[in-house]
């Protein structure tokens, strides 16, 4: 019973990774722009997910705490996002 507990407490990692997987795939085969602005919804969306969640559904989205999790997540998506746009072709 513990496991399928722990097991969908992993989703929120889960779908940010599927978005993540998204973007690199979209990069890889189509546009390398969108697929980096993609990838950033991806970071950025763990980071929404672990401000909206609680410690325990989180599950593996909490690493250290809450603040330092939230602020790394906005400021690495943050920047992967700028560097995508700032770009030339």
């Amino acid at each position: 019973m513990a496991g399928e507990a722990e097991r969908r407490s992993e989703w929120p990692l889960a779908l940010s990774g599927l978005v993540a997987v998204a973007g690199l795939i979209t990069l890889t085969f189509y546009d390398w722009r969108n697929g980096i602005l993609i990838f950033a919804g991806g970071v950025l969306l763990a980071a929404l997910l672990r401000v909206m969640l609680s410690d325990n559904a989180a599950g593996l989205l909490r690493v250290r705490g809450r603040m330092f999790d939230i602020v790394l997540l906005v400021g690495v998506g943050s920047a992967i996002a700028l560097l995508g746009l700032i770009i030339p072709n």
